[in-house]
């Protein structure tokens, strides 16, 4: 179903300021063509009124909007080949699945509508329920005709802002994949707006992190999770566990440099330490400590303080000598697990580690906001 279509989506010192606050600082980024590409960050960070200017439902401080050549800045929404989805599916009441998935079709005299409908409502795994009206539809399948309708157009972009939000947890999992399917399939440039990082991580072949209107990193979900360059990506990617060091600038074993934390000496990769900086945050995420010693340098001795079973994996609280907590998230693998009181030794590969500069705030990003923004 995939084609040829019109060039990257590109974004040129785009801005977009209010009366008394700037919305979006002058943003640069190019969006391939054909990938699926997520906006992610708080409430109020500028991913929605990004979405908005790139639709045509906001218009620009400064700045242009390219899809391949053309330059749609001041196109009016109506004649940008730009469709969006959003999470309130706005589907008509009276008509049937079918006619709502061809309506923009037979508006504009396609002979072709029903047959192209029909194509779609395949692909969207809902031939079964085309005569059927969208009240009798679970939330999942009025999602899936509300993107059907959207992707029939043939876009040059197709805009998901928040599409998933109104779903429960596990419909809303089974909705990821079934998006990053379907998208891969038809071969559209895809831009998801969410505040939600598992989502975004789930289904993006690159997310761009927006805090206060502006980019804080942009890659692929690997790449952010496993080397975030800010603690602000560190804390809204998961849970980050970040300790005060000093770089010693001694070597430590190969490829690695010894820091100094609360009277220890840790290591980490010195292909992850920041250029010319010598306080630092050193960076593990819970899944990668370990609990007992691994053999390794890196080792710290605590009390553990509070264990939650979460089915595939428990999770634990840890106290250091210093009073601070360490989250260690242990996959259930039939091993013993430790109990509250219980004194344990925490251990990490260097590898795993990532420093950031500690003049930061170390809280940043870590209070995630759950409206919409």
């Amino acid at each position: 179903m995939a084609e040829q279509l019109s060039g990257d989506l590109r974004l040129q010192g785009l801005s977009k300021s209010f009366e008394h606050f700037t919305a979006v600082h002058p943003l640069d980024l190019t969006i391939p063509q054909g990938s699926f590409f997520a906006l992610l960050g708080p409430s109020g960070c500028g991913k929605t009124t990004t979405l908005r200017m790139i639709a045509g439902l906001e218009d620009p401080t400064a700045g242009q909007i390219m899809i391949g050549d053309k330059d749609i800045t001041t196109t009016k929404a109506y004649q940008r080949n730009v469709n969006t989805v959003f999470q309130s599916y706005a589907l008509f009441p009276h008509m049937n699945v079918l006619d709502n998935v061809c309506f923009g079709l037979k508006r504009r005299g396609d002979k072709d509508a029903k047959k192209k409908a029909q194509e779609v409502l395949e692909l969207v795994q809902l031939s079964e329920v085309a005569k059927k009206k969208p009240v009798q539809l679970s939330g999942g399948m009025q999602q899936r005709v509300a993107l059907a309708r959207a992707i029939v157009n043939r876009p040059d972009v197709l805009l998901l802002d928040e599409p998933l939000g109104a779903l429960d947890l596990k419909l809303r999992r089974q909705m990821q994949i079934e998006l990053k399917r379907i998208q891969s399939e038809v071969g559209l440039t895809f831009v998801h707006v969410t505040h939600d990082q598992e989502e975004a991580m789930t289904m993006a072949d690159t997310i761009a992190v927006m805090n206060g209107g502006r980019i804080e990193q942009l890659g692929d979900p690997a790449t952010l999770y496993e080397q975030p360059r800010s603690t602000f990506v560190a804390n809204f990617l998961g849970q980050s566990n970040l300790l005060k060091a000093t770089v010693t600038g001694e070597p430590g074993s190969e490829g690695t440099v010894i820091v100094r934390s609360h009277d220890t000496d840790l290591e980490v990769s010195r292909e992850h330490l920041p250029d010319g900086i010598r306080n630092i945050l050193l960076g593990v995420r819970p899944e990668k400590l370990r609990l007992g010693a691994a053999g390794g340098p890196n080792q710290l001795k605590g009390t553990v303080t509070d264990v939650s079973f979460t089915g595939v994996a428990t999770q634990y609280l840890v106290r250091m000598p210093w009073g601070r907590e360490l989250m260690v998230v242990q996959q259930n693998d039939g091993s013993a697990r430790a109990r509250v009181g219980e004194n344990v030794t925490i251990s990490w590969a260097a590898e795993h580690g990532f420093a950031l500069d500690a003049s930061q705030d170390a809280e940043a990003g870590a209070e995630r906001e759950d409206d919409r923004g």
